[in-house]
């Protein structure tokens, strides 16, 4: 059975890598493994592509990403990196537009993922009797064992200005034109349904989240969508997409083309965007903070490796045959710098040396490595403990998966923090 599994796996790979996508091995690694030979070219193929499916299946790729020159990476993902990277500056603070709720919910993730809504599905709708704006996230890259744990959407808008008033005279006009308005708005996020209410023949929905934002500031603003987005993942609701909107208190009863005029505002659709050069950063966001069930979460890497980084100062302390030597990953030398977007490389260490009898304490040995070591002291048919690795810490690495979506994830045992005989 465990032959017939393996065998599908290899033959999926393959069919993956008929398909066009190019495997996560370099071409050279390949060849310098094919012509060595160790194996038969056919047994030579099966294993690379057997170890080329673990590496995807560390990432949690399906395929190797192929990111197009469009792909676009949104600046809030890269201030997450930047404040829980384990390779950054530890002294980095979060993103003023990160509100609590999001940095409570990252302390928790080892995987962020975000979402720029389908523009082709946009639309306008009327709740309420309001006109409002509908937009849709796709979710379907989400894996299965991945727990949502929190979803927020992120939306920009811009600062009101105020109008000239006629009886301004030229000294004071250009001081009229850049007044701001004092007052406010209301944004309302809902959940869509897409069951129209018995009477009105309206889409039913629920409030999410709501907040009164002041018109004299421009500002990302973060709404909970985490009961919406729970749902949807884990299969108990369909995912209709959301509807903003951007309610004027002072105005009371807003009509469409109110609703419309206010909504200019809050940039959640091109065609309410006047600079289209900067829409791509400027579309709404939405940002899922989930857990597949390895190892610890995003922000607590930086806090392991800290540790592991005194810890290891005090051992550098001992000279001794086994120790930890400098291994730098160039991403661009195994060419995933296409789909990495952050860090572009990172130390990873390595372990060697080796593990003379009688073992020191500083040599941090097991039981059975000084037992094994003592016993090759007398036979040398018995070989002496190895140097291995016996501490590593995770690393976020901020990439693009095979759909263009950008993930901050955790990855476990990447770093070498200490070194041992075992």
């Amino acid at each position: 059975m465990v032959a017939v599994v393996r065998c599908l796996m290899v033959l999926l790979l393959a069919q993956v890598l008929l398909e066009g996508a190019t495997g996560l091995i370099p071409e050279v690694g390949r060849r310098k493994y094919s012509e060595s030979g160790k194996q038969t070219p056919e047994q030579s193929e099966s294993f690379l592509n057997e170890f080329e499916l673990r590496l995807l299946n560390m990432f949690g790729l399906r395929r190797r990403p192929t990111p197009s020159k469009q792909a676009v990476v949104p600046q809030y993902m890269v201030d997450l990196y930047r404040m829980h990277s384990a390779n950054g500056d530890h002294s980095t603070k979060r993103p003023k537009s990160m509100g609590k709720h999001a940095e409570r919910a990252a302390s928790k993730a080892n995987t962020i993922r975000s979402f720029h809504h389908e523009e082709s599905m946009e639309a306008l709708a009327s709740l309420k009797g309001k006109t409002t704006q509908q937009f849709y996230f796709n979710l379907t890259s989400i894996p299965e064992d991945e727990l949502i744990t929190s979803a927020e959407l992120r939306i920009y808008r811009d600062q009101v200005m105020g109008a000239t008033s006629p009886n301004n005279n030229s000294r004071n006009s250009s001081i009229s034109n850049s007044t701001i308005a004092g007052g406010s708005h209301r944004i309302n996020i809902y959940e869509m349904f897409g069951v129209p209410a018995a009477q009105s023949g309206e889409p039913l929905a629920r409030l999410l989240d709501t907040r009164l934002v002041q018109d004299s500031l421009s500002r990302w603003e973060s709404f909970d969508v985490s009961p919406a987005v729970s749902q949807w993942t884990s299969g108990k609701g369909h995912n209709h997409g959301f509807v903003v909107e951007v309610v004027h208190p002072e105005e009371g009863e807003i009509d469409g083309g109110h609703a419309k005029r206010r909504s200019r505002h809050v940039r959640v659709s091109r065609s309410l965007h006047q600079d289209q050069d900067s829409w791509p950063q400027a579309r709404p966001l939405l940002v899922t903070y989930g857990h597949d069930g390895r190892g610890d979460s995003v922000l607590h890497t930086r806090e392991k490796r800290q540790a592991a980084l005194r810890k290891q100062r005090r051992k550098h302390q001992h000279k001794a045959s086994c120790k930890r030597h400098a291994l730098y990953v160039d991403f661009s030398d195994v060419g995933w710098n296409e789909w990495i977007v952050a860090p572009p490389g990172y130390h990873a260490f390595y372990c060697h040396g080796e593990c003379p009898f009688p073992l020191a304490d500083h040599l941090n040995s097991t039981n059975h490595a000084i037992v094994q070591t003592l016993v090759n002291s007398v036979n040398s048919n018995i070989p002496r403990a190895c140097c291995v690795p016996t501490d590593l810490s995770p690393i976020s690495l901020l990439y693009l998966d095979e759909y263009e979506k950008v993930i901050l994830k955790n990855y476990q045992d990447m770093v070498v923090e200490g070194c041992g005989c075992r």
